[in-house]
C-alpha cells in the first residue's frame, strides 16, 4: 500500500514509494553513524591476532546486529513523537524545502502511525534479544558491563519516546553518552576492564552525531520551540547557540590533547587527530560565518567519518606496538 495518508503535516501530493523503502526510511537506515563504534571496539582489541578469541568475533557481531536494531528503534520511536506533535511538520514542510519530506514517511503519508509503532518495538525486541546473546557468548562478563548494556537498551527507546529524554534539555548529553556506551560496552564484553583511553575514544566517537545534531537543532530551532524541545538552540539567542557549538568544536580538540600530555593516550594522539580540528573548524566557518547550516550539516557526516578512521587507526597502531 503507497496511498496518502493525511495528518498533521501530511501533503496530497507526496510521490509514492514502496513499503520496504518508507521501512527503511523510518529506520534511517542510510545514516549509518553510531553502528562504526564496534569498529572502534574491534580495532582496539584485534592485535595481537594470536589473542583474539573466536567468542569474541561472535559477540561483537551480535551486539552490532544489536545496535542496528536498536537504534532503528530508536529514531522510528523519534519519528512519531515528532508525528503526533507536529514538530516535523514545521520541520519537513514547505518552509522548509532543503528537506526531503520522504525521509519523514509519517508526515509524508507513506506509513500510519502503528505501522511505524509496531516497527519500532519489533526492532526492539530483536534488539534486546541480540544483545542478550551477545553478553550470553562474550568471553566476559563483568556486572558493570552488562548492566551498561542493559541501561543502554532502556535509556536508547526513552530518547523522544516514554521519558522524552531529547525533549527535556538532555538531547546533547545523551547523543554523546550513548556513542560512549556503544563503544565501552563490546570493549568490556571483550576485555572485562574499562580503558581510560577507549573510554576517551567513545566520547571523541559520540562528539560526532552530537556535532551534526546541534547544527540540525540550529536549523529545527522553530520547530522544536513550538513544541516544547529543550535544545540549547532553543534555550538561547543564536549567538549564544553559535558560542555553544564553537566551545563543542575547541573541547573535541583539547580533550585529545589533554590525554596526550596526561598519558592516558600515547603523545602523538592529538597530532593524529588534527585533521578532525581543521574540518571542525571549516565546518564552524561554514555554519556560522557563511550561514549555510545545513551545508554545515553535511560536513559533520565527514568529520565524523574521518574521525572514526583516525580512531581506529590509533587502535591498530597502538595494537602493532604491543604486539611487536
Amino acid at each position: 500500500m503507497t496511498g496518502h495518508a493525511v495528518g498533521p503535516g501530511t501533503a496530497d501530493h507526496v510521490r509514492p514509494e514502496s513499503k520496504l523503502r518508507s521501512y527503511a526510511r523510518l529506520g534511517k537506515l542510510d545514516v549509518y553513524d553510531y553502528y562504526p563504534s564496534i569498529a572502534i571496539a574491534l580495532s582496539a582489541v584485534l592485535l595481537p591476532v594470536s589473542r583474539f578469541e573466536p567468542a569474541t568475533a561472535w559477540m561483537l557481531a551480535l551486539f552490532l546486529l544489536g545496535e542496528v536494531c536498536v537504534v532503528m528503534a530508536m529514531v522510528a520511536l523519534d519519528d512519531v513523537t515528532g508525528f503526533r506533535d507536529g514538530s516535523d511538520a514545521v520541520n519537513y514542510g514547505p518552509d522548509n524545502p532543503l528537506r526531503n519530506k520522504l525521509r519523514k514517511p509519517l508526515v509524508a503519508g507513506t506509513l500510519t502511525p502503528g505501522e511505524a509503532l509496531g516497527f519500532a518495538w519489533s526492532a526492539a525486541a530483536v534488539g534486546a534479544l541480540l544483545w542478550g546473546a551477545a553478553v550470553a557468548v562474550a568471553p566476559h562478563r563483568p556486572v558493570w558491563t552488562v548492566v551498561l548494556v542493559a541501561v543502554l537498551f532502556v535509556f536508547s527507546l526513552q530518547y523522544s519516546y516514554g521519558l522524552k529524554i531529547s525533549y527535556h534539555g538532555f538531547q546533547e548529553l545523551f547523543l554523546v553518552a550513548l556513542g560512549a556506551a556503544l563503544v565501552v560496552a563490546p570493549y568490556g564484553l571483550a576485555t572485562g576492564e574499562l580503558s581510560g583511553f577507549v573510554l576517551l575514544q567513545g566520547v571523541l566517537f559520540g562528539l560526532g552525531p552530537l556535532m551534526f545534531g546541534v547544527y540540525s537543532n540550529t536549523n529545527d530551532v522553530e520547530g522544536d520551540r513550538r513544541v516544547g524541545r529543550l535544545t540549547v538552540a532553543c534555550l538561547v539567542s543564536p549567538k549564544g547557540n553559535a558560542v555553544f557549538i564553537g566551545a563543542l568544536s575547541v573541547t573535541e580538540f583539547l580533550l585529545g590533547v589533554a590525554v596526550s600530555v596526561t598519558g592516558v593516550a600515547p603523545w602523538w594522539f592529538a597530532a593524529l587527530m588534527l585533521p578532525v580540528t581543521v574540518l571542525r573548524a571549516r565546518q564552524y566557518l561554514i555554519g556560522f560565518r557563511q550561514g549555510d547550516i545545513m551545508r554545515a550539516r553535511r560536513l559533520g557526516f565527514t568529520v565524523h567519518r574521518v574521525s572514526l578512521l583516525l580512531l581506529i587507526a590509533a587502535n591498530l597502531l597502538l595494537g602493532r606496538g604491543a604486539a611487536a
